[in-house]
């Protein structure tokens, strides 16, 4: 059967795994070895090359998931996004940046990019006028993230996609938030995605990864720069993190069925201020959000009260776990101030509306009853 006929959950269980020829076992072996033939072969493969036989058939279903022609696995969301762009921009080059964004990614751009002499523009917003307002002669390169890190702000892909291409310029998306199971930026017109497959991709909080789509040409030039940076995965990791991937489908339906409920649950009750989920009716961009996803995701974000305190609520859960990171199957909670926004200056949050008692809440597959009870206590322990 052809991939593109393929259903989501068979694609996540059956593409790219490796067939045991030998033994005939139902799951992929794992090709632990760093050294392999150079003579007589038709492909050299070096760990460092993504070329490992493990690497090679992940690649295949990362690609299909994204609907793209292409895909490398790199060691972390950061080796993949540094990749990227060290691939497509040098010194004189300029790139627009959605201002909404992930803090690791914007740090990187400002330490990073200077001692390069490249130069960049964050957007004054996420609108495709704000992105068409900071080309210039020399930009090469526009880069999203949407649904945005942490308060859920959602870019019009297709828009920013059509603006690019009508520049000549390349455009490229993180599209961790969503996964490929909720919004597929290729079929919109983006030109490269990128993830963080520690997130969804793997789901159980116990691998580091990266990940990167795109047409053959565009990751032949990746691919050129991510061979001399030294990104690459071992495999046994590529192994746990195809293993992992074969219920990214069920994982993160389920997630999207409990956010959603968790979003009304926050916004009705009391002690929280504001919910910042694209699934909510009056989240400013639902209609653009329900035009370009297939589901909302298992992310939102959520402020407390301003009599209440964050770090207390984080104290007082019992359930759902104050953890870094995000997309497992367990509920964790987090506050960006203090952790994925830390390296960001306290006047670069508040200009971005991130308070120190906004809290991000990865949404996991438990009972929505239980979570919605573990909230409850927590707030009624702190508000006593």
């Amino acid at each position: 059967m052809s991939e593109e006929k393929l259903g989501l959950n068979t694609i996540c269980t059956h593409i790219g795994e490796i067939k045991d020829e030998q033994f005939k076992g139902a799951v992929s072996p794992i090709y632990m070895s760093t050294s392999y033939a150079f003579e007589n072969v038709v492909v050299k493969r070096y760990p460092r090359y993504f070329n490992t036989p493990n690497q090679a058939y992940l690649s295949k279903k990362i690609a299909a998931l994204e609907h793209a022609e292409a895909a490398m696995i790199f060691a972390s969301g950061m080796a993949a996004i540094s990749t990227v762009f060290f691939a497509l921009l040098k010194a004189g080059d300029h790139i627009v940046v959605q201002n909404t964004l992930y803090g690791g990614t914007a740090n990187f751009i400002r330490e990073e990019f200077p001692k390069h002499g490249i130069e960049f523009t964050f957007t004054n917003g996420y609108n495709v006028s704000d992105f068409s307002a900071a080309i210039r002669p020399n930009t090469k390169v526009i880069h999203i993230e949407t649904p945005s890190n942490p308060l859920l702000t959602i870019t019009d892909i297709k828009a920013v996609a059509s603006l690019a291409k009508s520049n000549n310029i390349i455009s490229t998306i993180d599209n961790t938030f969503a996964s490929p199971v909720n919004q597929n930026p290729i079929d919109l017109g983006i030109d490269i995605v990128m993830h963080s497959a520690t997130k969804y991709l793997g789901g159980h909080s116990d691998i580091l990864a990266g990940a990167v789509a795109s047409s053959n040409q565009h990751m032949e030039t990746i691919w050129n720069v991510g061979k001399n940076l030294g990104g690459s995965l071992s495999d046994f990791t590529v192994w746990m993190l195809e293993r992992s991937i074969k219920t990214l489908g069920l994982r993160v339906k389920a997630q999207n069925r409990n956010a959603k409920k968790l979003a009304k649950f926050l916004q009705d009750h009391d002690a929280v201020k504001k919910v910042y989920y694209p699934g909510l009716k009056n989240h400013p961009q639902h209609a653009l959000a329900k035009s370009q996803m297939k589901g909302f995701g298992g992310m939102l974000s959520f402020e407390l009260i301003d009599s209440l305190n964050a770090n207390e609520f984080l104290s007082a859960l019992k359930l759902i776990k104050p953890s870094m990171s995000l997309a497992g199957v367990e509920s964790t909670m987090l506050l960006p101030y203090s952790t994925s926004h830390a390296l960001l200056t306290q006047e670069q949050r508040v200009a971005l509306g991130i308070t120190n008692n906004l809290i991000r809440f990865s949404v996991g597959i438990e009972s929505k009853r239980d979570l919605m009870l573990d909230i409850e206590q927590a707030i009624q322990s702190i508000n006593s």
